[in-house]
């Protein structure tokens, strides 16, 4: 299977229209309408120049990225999301110059992490800078990329953006971290009803996803190639909402693949919110799984 990426044939258009979306940021469902193209800086903290917290062959995520020689990720700094919970704060709440990144630098370590034999290119918090990627994409599929490429997200999306990406991303992992709007909002910092609340953002997005993509292929080594990967991290006191989480993903495709997680910690600003302040218990756990059973779910990571 050719990745997508290597076969579109329109990119440069594509980044064209991208880099507008910058001039009255439309990157998010918060639509803050900064002209980052301008110099100014868009409520996630980013500017017109991609930054980059680190790059490196990663051997933790999910077994069908990683194989033998691991996924290529990419951690981008900034984010466009504030959880108080927020495991890589040191670097979703920075944008640091010295992070900076050209286009061309970029593609480099895109086809240098291909060069390792990584076998995906693992683009982690790539929301904000969804233009620069999708430049730095079309340098690097003209220069040989040829491995699969994965959004791994936050799931709190623009549709303007994901259509831009329709043909160039292979794989989608995005988290659907709640089903409450209000939860999201105290939680995460998102607004607390309308489209650009969490759970109506995230859900209109995934949906465009699996759209784009379909469920999540295979190769015959158990690699992905193609399709949507979704992460949902059990918080304490049933806060995520699993259950509602489980029966949307299963009303896209019962053979949706997910992968519930266990390892909530109370990190960043969490310990000072009794809600969020323990890790889960086996029991919550539990509960959360069976949740995704009783929904009809049965592909697991």
């Amino acid at each position: 299977m050719t990745p997508l990426a290597v076969t579109c044939g329109n990119l440069p258009e594509r980044v064209d229209a991208a880099r507008e979306l910058l001039r009255n940021c439309v990157l998010c469902p918060r639509r803050c309408g900064a002209d980052r193209l301008a110099g100014a800086l868009g409520m996630c903290g980013a500017g017109a120049v991609a930054t980059v917290a680190s790059a490196h062959p990663h051997f933790g995520e999910e077994t069908p990225l990683v194989g033998t020689h691991g996924s290529g990720t990419i951690f981008f700094s900034g984010c466009n999301l504030r959880c108080a919970f927020c495991q890589n704060a040191d670097i979703s709440t920075r944008s640091q110059p010295n992070d900076a990144v050209s286009a061309g630098e970029l593609a480099s370590i895109i086809l240098g992490l291909q060069a390792l034999g990584c076998h995906n290119i693992n683009f982690v918090s790539p929301t904000h800078f969804m233009p620069q990627i999708l430049q730095a994409i079309a340098i690097a599929a003209a220069d040989g990329l040829r491995v699969p490429l994965v959004w791994n997200c936050g799931g709190y999306e623009s549709l303007d953006a994901l259509r831009l990406l329709d043909g160039v991303v292979d794989i989608y992992m995005p988290d659907v971290k709640y089903a409450s709007a209000q939860v999201a909002a105290a939680i995460s910092g998102t607004p607390a009803d309308g489209d650009a609340s969490y759970p109506a953002a995230c859900q209109a997005a995934v949906r465009e996803m699996h759209r784009q993509v379909g469920d999540l292929q295979l190769d015959e080594r158990g690699i992905a190639m193609r399709g949507l990967l979704v992460r949902h991290l059990v918080l304490p006191n049933g806060l995520a909402g699993t259950p509602q989480v489980m029966a949307f993903l299963a009303s896209l495709s019962r053979d949706t693949y997910v992968n519930v997680m266990d390892q909530y910690r109370p990190c960043h600003r969490a310990h000072g919110d009794p809600r969020i302040s323990r890790p889960i218990t086996r029991q919550e756990y539990a509960t959360a799984v069976q949740a995704a059973r009783d929904a009809g779910l049965w592909r697991f990571a």
